[in-house]
């Protein structure tokens, strides 16, 4: 039986995660981190933190559906493609060491995290339009492949480099850009948790209640996001990328 501390630690930061990751993607650099330092084992805290997250994003993907702002066609595409691309992912880090990635990431991030802030009208404005049809599907395509490989072969960060593509790639403002990314998640999510619970790697003592705090996160950053558009969502995008980079830093130099 889990002790009142790991309560504490767990569901105030799965709340958090769930918030941010509704809005701008990322919100397992938070949830994860905690899971471990409530003393989960690594493939323990693994299984229960993508079982408690589903949820949250199930919640928030219909949210963002509900109100029409999804392009249903676009992340359908990406979801069948990101499927490919992560088992592609998974199959090649068996044989690739990802730490050449990780210091990719450290000198790209900072310069995506300054374009986002310099460029203010940055997905502000839905022009997903003016792409042509076929270029739009392949595009869509191509997001799924790339981000599905990275989720297979390295993983964090996922849901904001998929908000970054659909927003600077397909032109997606970016509340839709945010509810495509959901849909995409949600997807490789739910692979990941049927893997984990087959193996039996998931605490539901502690992921019930995790999960209930994650859908609050998801419902009150979904609707937030929902309602106040690029003046929340690019903030918490920046707070996604700053994130991200503090944990390959971290996984780098003091891991």
């Amino acid at each position: 039986m889990p002790e009142l501390t790991q309560y504490l630690i767990i569901c105030p930061f799965v709340f958090l995660a769930g918030l941010i990751d509704s809005v701008a993607g990322g919100g397992g650099l938070i949830s994860l981190p905690a899971y471990l330092a409530a003393g989960l084992p690594s493939h323990m805290a693994l299984g229960t933190n993508k079982f408690s997250s589903v949820f949250g994003t199930a919640l928030s993907s219909a949210r963002y559906y509900m109100n029409k702002k999804v392009a249903l066609k676009t992340a359908a595409l990406s979801i069948v493609f990101a499927l490919i691309g992560s088992a592609l992912g998974a199959r090649t880090v068996l044989y690739l060491d990802p730490v050449f990635l990780k210091y990719a990431l450290l000198a790209v991030i900072p310069v995506i995290a300054f374009i986002v802030l310099k460029k203010k009208n940055f997905g502000d404005k839905d022009e997903s339009g003016r792409l042509p049809k076929l270029k739009t599907h392949i595009y869509s395509a191509a997001v799924g492949l790339v981000v599905g490989f990275y989720d297979g072969f390295f993983g964090p960060g996922t849901g904001t480099f998929l908000v970054l593509f659909y927003t600077g790639l397909l032109r997606f403002d970016l509340i839709t850009a945010t509810g495509n990314a959901k849909f995409v998640n949600l997807a490789s999510n739910v692979a990941a948790v049927v893997t984990f619970l087959i193996n039996g790697e998931v605490n539901f003592a502690v992921g019930v209640p995790a999960m209930l705090c994650g859908m609050a996160g998801n419902f009150v950053g979904s609707g937030l996001a929902i309602k106040n558009g690029a003046k929340i969502i690019r903030p918490m995008f920046i707070v996604a990328l700053s994130l991200l980079i503090v944990y390959i830093a971290r996984d780098l130099f003091f891991g």
